[in-house]
């Protein structure tokens, strides 16, 4: 088993920051990049936490990603907001459309919040919770390159194509599902290419099409859309709210997230934040909550999160366990 150290939320966000920094990304930028990173370590989604910094990096370094991108933002209407981050990070530009969208959904019921030529934008779990923070309903829709074929084809058309729900609680955090349309995230697939480790059977197809628990041969191929062609049928809704409708590009003109050759990937964001008590009266929450409660009588049965809300308590609590090798890694790209 390779050596792990344990590192602090605040060592992780550190460390984050240092290295996008000497990537030459802009500090209004590495911000929120940075913690981003240490919530999904905080979560145990490691695939999108230090795991991909490096990869962050030496896009900044390429161009692939504009580090010192400065989002633009318009409202297009009373109930719709519209940013371009300008080939940055989709977090400093999510960032600055969630209050908009926030104010418009409070004073018309209902907003949207399109994100166009922006970058992978990590957990999309933690965009929808944090407008949940502030008593609204939030969606969120996230298209990414291409990685996935349709149900029954074998040439990826479709990204991963995440989508995130986000429903406030009275006395705790929000209740937040967060899922790919496909069975797996492929980073999940990538991390165990790197590892020499093989996949379940069910995760992905090989080029040809066949079954596959070759991690590399999966890369080559395409994962496999959850709940087969409903899985599909989500993906290509994802990809026309995220991709079409934000002038973003769909998952089939989007470059790679994890090759550094070609320019930048112009994915898409859209969510929605609906004030609940507009439509359901301000006794909604409590509503949600008595069907919480009949959830969780039933034994062995818990609430979508949970598990990660869980993670992110004993993390808090004594750190996360890191690959040491990983850690010296990027230690030294923070000194580049």
């Amino acid at each position: 088993m390779s050596e792990r150290t344990t590192m602090t939320l605040a060592e992780i966000e550190a460390l984050s920051a240092r290295v996008l920094a000497a990537s030459g990304t802009a500090p209004a930028n590495a911000g929120p990049v940075a913690r981003s990173i240490m919530r999904a370590e905080a979560d145990g989604v490691h695939s999108h936490g230090l795991f991909r910094l490096p990869t962050y990096a030496e896009h900044v370094r390429v161009g692939k990603v504009d580090g010192a991108a400065v989002p633009r933002l318009e409202t297009v209407g009373a109930a719709g907001t519209r940013v371009d981050a300008a080939t940055g990070f989709a977090h400093p530009a999510i960032s600055l459309g969630i209050a908009s969208l926030a104010t418009q959904a409070r004073a018309q019921g209902i907003a949207g919040l399109a994100v166009t030529n922006s970058y992978n934008c990590g957990v999309v779990g933690h965009h929808v919770e944090d407008i949940a923070q502030a008593g609204l309903v939030a969606l969120a829709f996230v298209n990414a390159p291409r990685s996935m074929a349709p149900w029954g084809g074998k040439v990826p058309v479709f990204g991963t194509n995440p989508m995130a729900f986000a429903f406030p609680r009275p006395d705790g955090d929000p209740l937040v599902i967060d899922q790919s349309s496909s069975k797996i995230a492929r980073s999940e697939i990538q991390m165990h290419e790197r590892a020499g480790k093989p996949i379940p059977t069910g995760w992905a197809i090989d080029a040809d099409g066949r079954p596959t628990t070759d991690a590399k041969a999966a890369m080559a191929g395409s994962v496999l859309p959850f709940g087969e062609y409903k899985g599909y049928g989500i993906a290509l809704m994802v990809d026309l709210l995220a991709g079409a409708l934000t002038g973003a590009c769909l998952s089939h003109e989007a470059n790679s997230f994890l090759s550094a050759a070609d320019g930048p990937p112009r994915t898409g964001q859209f969510f929605i934040a609906i004030d609940a008590a507009r439509f359901g009266g301000t006794d909604f929450m409590a509503r949600a909550e008595h069907m919480f409660a009949k959830v969780l009588a039933q034994p062995g049965v818990h609430l979508p999160g949970d598990r990660r809300k869980a993670k992110r308590r004993e993390h808090a609590a004594r750190g996360v366990e890191v690959p040491a090798a990983l850690v010296a890694q990027l230690e030294r790209l923070a000194l580049a």
